[in-house]
């Protein structure tokens, strides 16, 4: 008999990706032979890999205690959800930004399905580790309750400590936060993505070695590159800190990080004029031509017969200096570029009066990025500190990043992908999505962010109770004052909130006094309270769809029912689905969906507790299955 199943709090939909069981699946895919009865046998996989498998106890890495702990909770699966706060966002309508609010591990888990190698460039701040940060929680056993209770939504004992650096764990509390984090990250980063880490000496070298385990040497590039963020100095034990790092990480082989445009002061200029072997006329007859220069500017360039002989580098025509590749010896020599394509490269040459006549030299527009970042508007003081409190009168943040280094940092990332997700995961006071906005106001691009804040404690304000509360009202400020500063840009300066919570999908907690009313409290599958637009956005996180797709809404024989990404899902969460309604109900879904015609099979989602009885449940499921939708699960 058809019937619906249900999703139950077990089930992978009602979960944040199982990367065991990805694992274990892309193993078996390999190695079939290496399972029996379901389970590995890793003498039989450590034989098939023959020499490639390293049995050495010595070998090189960073180990602590709770490296094994940390890895476990990567893999361990979440069973939270983000809520929409509508309300609290700007624009939610038509952004296409992400806020959230909520412990960035689990958020993590949760962004897995929709997001997986999805994200262009993560850049990413995290706390330094300086005794006086807060750790961030890491239960991995329940982890949304872990959470809850850090942030005093349910009361409970967990709270945020401090980390000495007397403590005999200082690296290793750090080190135990950073990992799964980075773990996660990897999973997110697309096939030719970026990561960059900004730290200062505290943890400096110890996230070397793990970004390297993490993100492995012969597959990723790393880079750590010098920052002068506070040219004023930090007063040390013994000097005084006027720099802090960044670590780029990429794809080895791939043309991850764009080549920097090079301001006027920093032009390289070089002869234009080819010198050495294979530099004269004969070795490469259309590079001999005149430069054509007035008043000491480049005004174009001449042709020449290509056996006559021109016996002086300059000749004077009505006021214009001809020149040509000669040297002092009356050498006729080449220019780099043929005549056919000097022009494409004319704002990039200028004309020096020398001595002997003129020399035309060729200026570099483009450039590699450095390896030490000097700039002035690096500095954080005034590029960080005055601008948030500039946006953000009496704002409680201190030392925030300059925009204009992240903004560097994400030019290079994300220069030649202009619709780039950009992903922050220690958001701090939003300088990333501030960045992205003004990346988008200066290229033309349409890049979104994603950013990930915890609700950090703000003690003794009222106007900002928490870290995130500064989070929204920076970028608010920002928006604004880049749309009133530019009234041409048409781009996307909002931004949508959501926020963690334990899932809207009701666990089985039986009472063993009262069965009865448990078995009455759980009739309805669904959280009280929780409204049907937070069922919708659980949906599309463990589905694995993209949490701004759009969704449309349209009442079908009485009852609200939602297309969301095109008719890839189909929802009704409506209550009085009877044997009257379910033919007609049916009938439009059905319609519906051969509107919108999507790619994909359509999956149609039901409230359990909507169905009037099983003979109700029993029809729909049967007259959607045949009209071809076989895909039938309720909530």
């Amino acid at each position: 008999m058809t019937t619906i199943p249900p999703i139950g709090p077990n089930d992978p939909e009602a979960k944040s990706a199982d990367i065991v069981s990805g694992n274990i699946d892309a193993l078996k895919a390999l190695f079939p032979e290496a399972f029996t009865e379901g389970k590995i046998d890793f003498e039989v996989l450590k034989g098939l890999l023959g020499g490639a498998v390293d049995e050495r106890d010595e070998k090189y890495g960073l180990n602590w205690h709770g490296k094994r702990r940390a890895r476990h909770i990567a893999l361990t699966p979440s069973t939270g959800t983000l809520l929409p706060c509508p309300d609290e966002s700007v624009d939610w309508d038509t952004t296409q930004n992400l806020m959230i609010e909520g412990d960035n591990l689990e958020v993590l888990k949760l962004l897995q399905k929709s997001y997986n190698r999805k994200v262009k460039a993560i850049y990413i701040d995290p706390p330094y580790n300086t005794g006086r940060n807060l750790i961030y929680p890491n239960d991995y056993q329940d982890g949304i309750r872990t959470y809850l209770e850090v942030t005093g939504q349910i009361e409970g004992g967990e709270k945020l400590q401090s980390n000495p650096e007397s403590s005999g764990r200082f690296h290793t509390n750090w080190l135990t936060m950073i990992y799964p984090r980075l773990k996660l990250a990897r999973n997110l980063l697309a096939a030719d993505g970026v990561l960059i880490v900004t730290i200062d000496d505290n943890e400096v070298s110890q996230l070397g070695v793990v970004l390297r385990e993490v993100f492995e040497e012969g597959n990723f590039d790393h880079v750590c590159v010098p920052v002068i963020h506070n040219p004023r100095g930090v007063q040390g034990k013994n000097f005084s800190y006027v720099h802090e790092y960044a670590y780029f990480v990429y794809p080895a082989g791939t043309k991850a990080i764009c080549d920097r445009k090079i301001e006027d002061e920093d032009v390289d200029w070089s002869h234009f004029r080819n010198w050495g072997s294979e530099s004269e006329r004969t070795d490469a007859k259309n590079c001999f031509y005149p430069v054509l220069v007035k008043d000491g500017n480049i005004v174009g360039f001449g042709d020449v017969s290509p056996d006559s002989f021109h016996p002086k580098q300059t000749e004077i025509f009505d006021g214009i200096a001809y020149v040509y590749p000669i040297d002092k010896a009356g050498v006729e020599r080449k220019w780099r570029y043929a005549r056919q394509s000097v022009e494409a490269i004319a704002t990039m040459l200028r004309a020096r009066k020398t001595g002997y006549g003129y020399e035309i030299e060729l200026g570099k527009t483009f450039g590699l990025y450095r390896t030490i970042w000097s700039d002035k508007r690096y500095d954080a003081n005034d590029n960080g500190t005055g601008l948030v409190g500039d946006l953000v009168p009496n704002s409680p943040f201190t030392f925030p990043k300059s925009l204009w280094a992240v903004y560097d940092s994400l030019l290079a990332a994300t220069g030649n992908d202009p619709d780039a997700i950009v992903l922050d995961f220690f958001a701090g006071s939003g300088t990333t999505g501030h960045a992205v906005m003004e990346l988008n106001k200066d290229t033309g691009g349409k890049r979104r962010f994603i950013l990930v804040q915890l609700p950090e404690p703000v003690e003794g304000n009222d106007k900002f109770p928490t870290i995130f509360e500064v989070t929204k009202a920076r970028l608010k400020a920002a928006g604004q004052r880049i749309r009133s500063a530019n009234p041409a840009f048409a781009g996307d300066a909002g931004f949508r909130v959501y926020k963690l919570a334990s899932s809207n999908i009701r666990a089985w907690e039986p009472e063993p006094t009262d069965l009865e009313g448990t078995l009455l409290a759980n009739a309805e599958h669904l959280v009280q309270g929780r409204s049907e637009q937070d069922v919708l956005y659980e949906l599309l996180l463990k589905l694995g769809l993209d949490l701004c797709v759009p969704i449309e809404a349209k009442t079908i024989a009485g009852k609200s029912v939602h297309s969301i990404g095109g008719g890839a899902l189909i929802v009704c969460l409506s209550d009085g689905l009877t044997k009257d309604v379910i033919e007609l109900l049916a009938s439009g879904i059905v319609a519906w969906r051969a509107a919108l015609a999507p790619a994909v099979d359509t999956r149609v989602v039901f409230k359990d507790s909507g169905f009037a009885d099983d003979i109700a449940k029993t029809n729909m499921a049967a007259i959607l299955n045949q009209n071809g939708i076989s895909d039938v699960r309720s909530l």
